[in-house]
């Protein structure tokens, strides 16, 4: 759900928290290929076509389109459920190029062997 924090002084969200969803979402998609770390390489194609307001309920969408050596392409939609309405818009869209890389940042292929081990909450 969209907040306050998150507007402009037009009453929408930030284009900028949108990109940084489209962001996460992006690794979520790439993470599915292999437990590594995976960076964005690129952004390609964004496209704002609605504006989100303040409390709508943003859903993000990924499907890999496209897998390399140690890349993935991976487009996303964003739909906004409307607060006022509850109407389901299409909101943006993107292209990202993400990488797995090792810990010093190199390319790596994705289908070798994990190099993120799951993490366990303390207690």
């Amino acid at each position: 759900m969209t907040m306050p924090k998150d507007t402009n002084q037009y009453g929408t969200i930030f284009g900028g928290v949108i990109l940084s969803y489209i962001d996460q979402a992006g690794f979520a998609e790439a993470r599915r290929h292999g437990a590594h770390r995976w960076v964005t390489v690129a952004i390609d194609k964004v496209e704002f076509k609605e504006p989100v307001m303040l409390g709508d309920v943003v859903s993000l969408y990924g499907r890999t389109t496209r897998k390399g050596r140690t890349s993935v392409t991976v487009e996303i939609e964003v739909e906004a459920e409307r607060y006022s309405s509850g109407a389901i818009i299409a909101v943006t869209s993107a292209r990202l190029t993400m990488v797995s890389v090792d810990s010093t940042g190199s390319p790596i292929p994705f289908t070798s062997p994990p190099t993120v081990r799951e993490v366990t909450p303390a207690r």
